[in-house]
């Protein structure tokens, strides 16, 4: 059975540091809970309550679950091997953006400490130890590190575009965190192991400790149900919620679980709360209305399907994603189309301008192709991609 799962790491590794004045927080998901329309009346022969959700009878049958004990000691700890790091690269007296400064170019920039992603969630002393993990791994181990330099540190969570991969049978789609950094004044520095297309218009907001702990485990209940092992994917998704009740993509994994377990009741109370946390979740929805398929309610399947396509063709991501494919079938009317809604919903993103001029470009329009080129070079947010930019229109454009 293929589940469909959140995971908080990205499958494209690369480094970007980026300084701003004042980053901008974005809160328009908050109207999210109102902009979805009631479904209707649910129908189900059972319904099962959050308690028993958390309870996991199907993994731990009749007996009497133990209280939750979470220790998270273990996650931002800095061991010796990674103190001495610090100690030979960092000047702990320096003022905070020069100690910033020489442990970003002691990890990422001078070769010395050699980072290699995989897919693994790891602890900030086993990421150090291991050279070696995903996005949350690299942030839990430059938190831990910058702390420890005396740097004032926090998690941030990014709202990447849609990122999805296939692991095994298993669907996962990627979210991300990156690191918030406060220097003196109001400046302000991101430290982002990311996709190297990261964007600053990304919306971000910064999250607590128990939080990013959250993820953490939510993540580690992800690789075990990877890996086969159902009961021990329960009991990381099981903290992960006692961490932070409100982490709906913990929700939405509980909720896969139990669905590939064959408890369709009990992943239908998970799906539901995690669209209650958050309105949008499209995994949810897609879930969900499988699930009333198979159980033949096809007016609930329909309603969540039709919210599902809705939300879709909202988001300026998944207009891009189309145009995308309609670009390479050479289809550059309906990429245009989806183009232009796309930067209507999102203005400044480089990569809408700069496929939209490629499609007049195709279409033999080089006065609309040109302007959108342009267009593209004005948004960039960096020097080296304005020149990366301009270096491909000069290309492009060439009459020689």
């Amino acid at each position: 059975m293929q589940t469909t799962v959140h995971h908080c790491c990205c499958n494209i590794f690369a480094v970007v540091a980026q300084t701003t004045r004042r980053l901008l927080m974005v809160v328009g998901l908050l109207c999210a809970v109102g902009c979805m329309s009631q479904p209707p009346a649910l129908v189900s022969d059972s319904q099962i309550g959050l308690d028993e959700v958390l309870a996991g009878k199907p993994f731990v049958g009749n007996n009497l679950i133990s209280p939750v004990i979470i220790d998270t000691s273990d996650i931002l700890a800095v061991d010796d091997d990674m103190r001495r790091f610090i100690d030979q690269f960092v000047g702990r007296q320096d003022r905070r953006q020069l100690r910033l400064e020489q442990l970003v170019r002691a990890i990422i920039s001078d070769g010395n400490f050699g980072l290699k992603y995989d897919e693994s969630t790891r602890t900030a002393a086993e990421t150090f130890a291991a050279r070696s993990g995903n996005c949350l791994s690299f942030t839990n181990m430059f938190v831990a590190m910058a702390r420890d330099a005396g740097l004032e540190v926090s998690y941030q969570e990014v709202d990447i575009p849609p990122n999805w991969s296939l692991q095994g049978d298993t669907y996962v789609l990627n979210r991300h965190v990156n690191v918030y950094i406060k220097l003196t004044g109001d400046r302000e520095h991101v430290i982002d192991f990311n996709i190297d297309d990261f964007r600053s218009t990304y919306s971000r907001r910064r999250i607590s400790d128990q939080r990013a702990f959250a993820h953490y485990f939510s993540n580690k209940g992800v690789e075990k149900i990877q890996s086969g092992i159902q009961a021990e994917a329960f009991a990381m998704f099981r903290i992960a919620i006692n961490l932070d009740p409100n982490l709906a993509p913990a929700w939405s994994n509980l909720a896969a679980l139990y669905n590939r377990a064959g408890e369709p009741a009990y992943a239908e109370a998970a799906y539901l709360e995690a669209l209650r946390l958050e309105p949008r979740q499209l995994v949810s929805m897609s879930n969900l209305s499988r699930i009333y398929k198979a159980q033949g309610n096809n007016q609930l399947a329909a309603y969540y399907r039709d919210q599902v396509h809705r939300h879709r063709q909202q988001n300026p991501y998944y207009r891009y994603y189309l145009a995308r494919q309609a670009f390479l079938i050479r289809d550059y009317d309906t990429a245009i189309s989806n183009l232009e809604d796309a930067i209507h919903r999102k203005e400044w993103e480089d990569s809408f301008y700069f496929l939209l001029g490629l499609s007049y470009l195709q279409k033999g329009d080089e006065k609309q192709a040109r302007k959108w080129l342009n267009k593209a070079e004005e948004v960039a947010q960096s020097d080296a991609l304005k020149r990366n930019y301009q270096s491909k229109i000069d290309l492009l454009l060439s009459t020689e």
